[in-house]
């Protein structure tokens, strides 16, 4: 994270006050990678189940033909790509017609997918938070990890569905052996008094930038003012996260169920990889790490990838721009239906869990889909989007106007308020989504 843009009206130098402070290179790790952490493993003493959720998004989408259904309603019949789903049709929604307000085509829109702030290419572009991260805010205090921010293949520092209240991306953990450690390896007494150190180092640091940043104020106009406070805003919620961290540094992580899995190291294993950070993110609820997850299946910096059963001979972008020639068409068709097979996966094992009165899919809401429309033509409208488990009443394709789109930040309410988060407004809705019923 840099610092906001200062304007010098004198000597004033920016670059000398984040010297002095020795803070600011630091922070995208501290603030992006210390979870805020309760000082108790369960805050929640109900004896209801909690509420989890996981958006995931393949930034080159699918083919929007063999996606959306035909006939809307309950009575819909089962688009090809949703035939990799039947054995679900009554535990998820899929959805046409709805898009993000303001959000242009380019590949720069997936950063917008769960934020829905518009023009992501635009020079002067300031992201807003995401819905794991708003999520996390409202509930990531009752478990060990406020929030899990994933990625298959994911841009390193520069690609995550993840940003922050300050619009502040936070890098997303493509290493499946790293969320394993985070989970279930405790780490050595020295480890653990390092990371103590470090947390302690922090604290310090905050101290220090609070305490020249109030010197600095006082020499700005009202413009810069508000620029640094919005800084100072997000070193202060690093500054509550560490404090929060430290609670939990020392208490037992949750018993490993299987060995450190095999680490697919080549860009082009980008569906095993996908397979086991599904697998990372069922462990992750069922253990109670976390309520709140994000995945970023970063397609468009995939190579040509490896399929069961297909032979793929071109990369994964140059096969999404198929300009309807056939054998793209069938490279991408294979593709799209390991996508759908490996959600049906994840789906059957959330469903195969019990959690109280109920499986880890009734209580955990799943939302699939990209940013593009048609990855083809490079369309943000129309995205293909489908929301599965949850309390919310399913089996039912919702059709809305393809060419005049509803509002898909509407659907993130509904997603809010069966979570029990009581909010009437996300990014740019303009209520509930209509059709879309609590269970």
């Amino acid at each position: 994270m840099k610092a906001p843009y200062i304007a010098k009206k004198s000597p004033l130098s920016r670059r000398g006050f984040l010297r002095g402070s020795g803070v600011a290179l630091m922070l995208p790790f501290l603030g992006a990678m210390e979870p805020a952490f309760h000082p108790k493993m369960r805050a929640d003493s109900s004896s209801k189940a909690p509420r989890r959720f996981l958006g995931i998004c393949n930034n080159l989408g699918v083919l929007p033909g063999r996606f959306f259904p035909k006939e809307t309603g309950r009575n819909f019949k089962l688009s090809p790509y949703l035939e990799e789903l039947k054995a679900h049709r009554n535990d998820l929604t899929v959805f046409s017609g709805l898009s993000h307000p303001g959000v242009d085509g380019s590949h720069s829109s997936d950063v917008s997918f769960l934020t829905a702030a518009p023009h992501p290419a635009s020079g002067g572009f300031r992201n807003s938070i995401s819905l794991d991260q708003y999520i996390a805010g409202k509930i990531g205090h009752q478990t060990r990890f406020p929030s899990l921010t994933l990625g298959v293949n994911a841009k390193e520092g520069r690609r995550s569905l993840s940003w922050t209240d300050a619009g502040v991306l936070i890098p997303c953990e493509n290493k499946i052996t790293e969320v394993y450690k985070q989970l279930f390896l405790q780490g050595s007494k020295k480890e653990v008094n390092d990371q103590m150190r470090r947390l302690q180092l922090g604290q310090s640091i905050m101290d220090t930038v609070a305490a020249d940043s109030k010197s600095l104020a006082r020499r700005l106009d009202a413009s810069d003012r508000g620029r640094l406070d919005q800084y100072l805003t997000a070193i202060r919620e690093v500054e509550r996260r560490m404090l929060k961290s430290r609670e939990w540094i020392k208490r037992p992580k949750p018993k490993a169920p299987f060995p450190l899995p095999d680490e697919p190291s080549a860009r082009s294993k980008y569906m095993e990889k996908t397979r086991l950070m599904y697998k990372m993110a069922l462990l992750a609820f069922q253990t109670d790490s976390t309520r709140s997850i994000s995945l970023l299946l970063d397609s468009n910096n995939s190579p040509t990838i490896h399929v069961d059963g297909a032979t793929i001979s071109d990369g994964y972008h140059n096969l999404s721009h198929h300009g309807k020639g056939e054998s793209k068409l069938q490279q991408l068709d294979a593709i799209d239906r390991a996508h759908m097979k490996l959600l049906n996966g994840m789906l059957d094992d959330l469903k195969g869990i019990q959690d109280q009165e109920g499986t880890l899919l009734d209580h955990s809401l799943i939302l699939f889909g990209s940013n593009f429309g048609d990855a083809n033509k490079h369309t943000t409208d129309n995205m293909p989007i489908l929301v599965a488990g949850g309390n919310l009443e399913h089996g039912q394709h919702l059709a809305f106007d393809r060419k005049r789109n509803y509002p898909l930040p509407n659907l993130f309410v509904t997603m809010l308020q069966s979570m029990e988060i009581k909010t009437d407004l996300f990014a740019s809705s303009t209520g509930t989504l209509r059709g879309l019923n609590l269970g």
